[in-house]
């Protein structure tokens, strides 16, 4: 489901899955609350063209869950670039995420390297995922 919500690059209904004080660390980038989510989603989404997500959980207990995902995106001159990352996401009782750590790299791609060719949007049930893509 978050992926799908990621995909559909709808700030407002991506900020919904958090609780209204939900604190983020994304990369070197620190902020808190939905109204923060929405303006930092708004913001990336602007740069970060024709992007596409791909998550895998990589373990969960609790309230915690560790998931590892790979995105591709090209900026506004056309240089494209697969963002390899690992999130750590904690959970209240309701299912709200509360907290999420992300820490990303990108690396520039030639478009011939993309790996994710889908329409925007949703990634498509028969799509592979990371681990079938060797990522």
């Amino acid at each position: 489901m978050a992926e799908n919500a990621w995909n559909g690059r709808d700030p407002e209904r991506v900020s919904l899955a958090y609780t209204v004080d939900s604190v983020w660390r994304n990369r070197s980038e620190f902020l808190s609350g939905r109204a923060a989510i929405v303006a930092f989603l708004q913001r990336k989404w602007a740069q970060e063209l024709e992007y596409r997500l791909i998550k895998e959980v990589w373990t969960f207990g609790g309230d915690r869950i560790a998931v590892r995902f790979a995105y591709e995106w090209h900026d506004s001159d056309g240089q494209w670039f697969r963002s390899y990352g690992n999130e750590n996401w904690e959970f209240d009782a309701h299912g709200l995420m509360r907290r999420r750590i992300a820490s990303i790299n990108d690396l520039a791609i030639a478009p011939a390297d993309r790996k994710f060719h889908w329409p925007l949007g949703q990634r498509p049930d028969d799509h592979p995922g990371l681990t079938d893509l060797g990522l």
